[in-house]
């Protein structure tokens, strides 16, 4: 699966951004789609998923509220609406997909085989 991240961009705390995630390679079913950020000096931190089949969501309560995530089927892919942005919010956004992955292990990094390339997300207070 090949994933390419855009999106991104420098924004004013309080606007908007959406950031869109496209899949190609591979039928998505059975696929978990996540978001994942990481600020400079921080680890990798999950932000949200979406059950492709179902489409099941589950957001980090760090952004909940602010972010949604959701997919579009018939163009391959998962969009991020970041809403209310923070300046603790500036991070670059991968997204990431797993085949068959269990819900329960979905915001942990490691179970994802495929990766975007990141898009910066810069929120200036």
């Amino acid at each position: 699966v090949q994933l390419q991240a855009s999106g991104g961009g420098l924004v004013q705390a309080g606007g908007s951004l959406r950031l869109s995630c496209a899949a190609s390679g591979r039928s998505l079913n059975s696929h978990v789609m996540a978001w994942f950020r990481q600020a400079p000096g921080k680890e990798r931190e999950f932000v949200a998923a979406i059950r492709w089949n179902g489409g099941n969501t589950y957001v980090a309560d760090s952004v909940k509220g602010r972010f949604s995530i959701s997919k579009e089927t018939a163009k391959n892919t998962v969009w991020l609406q970041m809403n209310n942005l923070k300046p603790e919010d500036t991070a670059v956004y991968y997204c990431a997909t797993r085949a068959g992955l269990i819900w329960g292990r979905t915001t942990l990094s490691s179970e994802y085989n495929y990766w975007g390339q990141g898009t910066e997300v810069t929120v200036s207070s």
